[in-house]
């Protein structure tokens, strides 16, 4: 900051300048003490300088209304909602969000850093501050294949960025269990730097939990109960409460949550549906639902603003406070939380609902972010041989979970005794995961349960976390189908049946994003959704999402990769028929 400005904020906090913007007789939400009180804001260059009584250039009333922090999504990934960084904004931001820690894994795994590059770029000189923790596990582990491959050095020019703020979620645990020099290096060239390492702890035990602790590891975004919130905070671990499209898990986790250790206790998305964040908000929705569930307003607003804020190291921001940045919301209703107005450094960007904020229209070509390369394929890439088997291991969906069951049925139980054919009668689908990225021919198969589609194929090239085609279906020529004419549009989602498609979302960059705007993908979403009804009329989650994390090896219990059916529990690969 120049001196001049310091000292001008200096003689407005102490009344002897005018504030740019000060707001009068407002509801000052107290995150430190879980409290309110009644003063008037002072704003100057950005900045809050003063509470108290003042006068500025510009007045606000705020009598009967609140002001508290602007929120912060404490882990997310933008690629998660189909669009850019430049796009998901807008709806970000009207639903009070100010500032995003986010993880570019998912384009990384596709596109390397290069991916994170991209993201970067498409971050500047928005109404809200994008922050980013490097990819620590491209790939997630070595039982899959994905489109590049980040080792420490290929990080260190990153961490130059002033946007950067440590090492992302480490998920191949082995590799910290195990000591292994290329997960080690960057847990220590992250430590050198100061900066934050998140965690990924799904499935923990306390021994676990002292490992990741011990290497520096200090957040966790993966907890599924009480006790496991618990025992991460004994351990001085930031829990990171995620309420997304698909891994929902605030109703469960606010039940450990007190006033008493709510200071270790931040709130994230991970991911998010553009459509999902339009309908049905971002973190406000998180504070709406942690208040049903009895905690105090404030407390909730803590979670979402100074916590998360001091466990990223974030400096001044997450408080009304004089010195923090004037990066605020003014609320009409704080126990339903309703936002009014939202303002990034002491300037309105929501007003009525509308963006109020010149954005800078800058041109981009992603031809060269392309990435969708699939062997040649036939109906007898998708055959499993049931010979001289006894039983068949299924993956088990369990709806709006990112976790798996892992069933075995006996082939008696089946029609076909020679090879396995999907019936839906009994709900058991094939499944396949195709390598897409450097054609190496790769193609995982399996079975799954609980899909509940009746007819027809879904596809789709986010597949995390290497993000290889992942398709399921009733039927191998709709499975085929599907498949050719979601790399003809260059990667995406796509419903399919009997050679025709139903709907599709085309998603350009990567495979996983898409340049054009948040209403275009909201229409392909909603026709897919559509399409969806058509061939599953029972189904009440979302397929898209849920398929989309079978292929996460690193989150119990079975899954499958390019390379074959996975159980997590036991960290190896196991035949689909025994």
């Amino acid at each position: 900051m120049k001196k001049e400005i310091l000292k001008g904020q200096i003689r407005s906090s102490i009344n002897k300048e005018l504030s740019d913007l000060v707001i009068k007789n407002i509801t000052v939400v107290d995150v430190f003490q879980n409290d309110t009180f009644i003063c008037d804001v002072a704003i100057r260059d950005g900045y809050i300088v003063g509470l108290g009584e003042y006068d500025g250039k510009e007045i606000i009333d705020g009598t009967g209304k609140y002001i508290c922090p602007g929120l912060i999504d404490g882990h997310a990934h933008i690629e998660s909602s189909l669009t850019t960084p430049n796009e998901y904004y807008k709806a970000a931001v009207k639903h009070g969000i100010t500032s995003m820690v986010t993880d570019p894994h998912e384009i990384a795994n596709v596109l390397g850093a290069k991916g994170i590059e991209l993201m970067m770029e498409l971050s500047n000189d928005l109404p809200l501050d994008y922050y980013f923790m490097l990819s620590s596990c491209v790939p997630a582990t070595g039982f899959e294949s994905s489109g590049a491959v980040l080792e420490s050095e290929d990080l260190l020019p990153l961490y130059e960025k002033d946007n950067v703020l440590g090492l992302a979620e480490v998920m191949n645990s082995p590799a910290v269990f195990n000591c292994e020099d290329s997960m080690i290096n960057k847990i220590c060239d992250a430590r050198e730097r100061n900066l934050v390492i998140d965690g990924h702890g799904a499935g923990f035990n306390e021994y676990m939990i002292n490992a990741y602790t011990t290497a520096g590891i200090t957040t966790d975004h993966e907890c599924h109960n009480a006790k496991e919130v618990i025992e991460r905070l004994r351990r001085g671990m930031y829990v990171l409460i995620r309420e997304g499209t698909v891994a929902k898990n605030l109703k469960e986790l606010i039940k450990a949550t007190s006033i008493s250790n709510s200071r270790r206790v931040c709130l994230c998305t991970d991911d998010k549906h553009i459509d999902d964040l339009i309908k049905n908000g971002s973190i406000d929705h998180s504070i709406r639902m942690a208040i049903e569930y009895g905690l105090k307003p404030e407390t909730a607003i803590q979670m979402a603003t100074l916590n998360t804020a001091e466990c990223y190291k974030i400096k001044n921001k997450g408080a009304i406070a004089p010195g923090y940045i004037a990066d605020f919301l003014i609320l009409s209703d704080l126990n339903n939380f309703l936002i009014d107005m939202v303002y990034k450094n002491g300037k309105v960007v929501l007003k009525d609902n509308k963006i109020v904020w010149d954005l800078k229209n800058k041109t981009y070509n992603f031809d060269e972010y392309n990435s969708v390369k699939l062997p040649y394929l036939d109906l007898k890439s998708f055959s499993i041989d049931l010979k001289n088997k006894n039983y068949i291991n299924v993956i088990g969906l369990i709806p709006n979970k990112l976790e798996s069951n892992h069933l075995k049925i006996n082939k008696s139980e089946l029609t076909n005794k020679e090879k396995f054919e999907s019936d839906i009668t009994k709900d058991l689908l094939k499944i396949a995961v195709i390598e897409r990225h450097k054609g190496n021919g790769n193609i995982g198969l399996g079975i799954i349960n609980g899909l509940k589609i009746q007819k027809g194929a879904i596809a789709t090239t986010i597949a995390h976390d290497s993000h290889n085609m992942i398709v399921a279906g009733c039927n191998d020529e709709d499975i085929l189908f599907a498949t050719k004419e979601l790399e003809k549009i260059g990667g995406g989602i796509i419903v399919a049946h009997n050679n025709k498609v139903l709907a599709s979302i085309q998603l350009e960059i990567g495979g996983l994003i898409t340049k054009r705007s948040s209403e275009d993908v909201v229409r392909d979403l909603n026709n897919l959704h559509k399409a969806v009804e058509k061939i599953a009329p029972d189904i009440d989650f979302n397929p898209f999402l849920t398929l989309s994390f079978l292929s996460l090896p690193v989150i119990p219990n079975l899954k499958i990769t390019d390379k074959g059916l996975f159980d997590v529990k036991e960290f190896k690969f196991i035949d689909v028929a025994q």
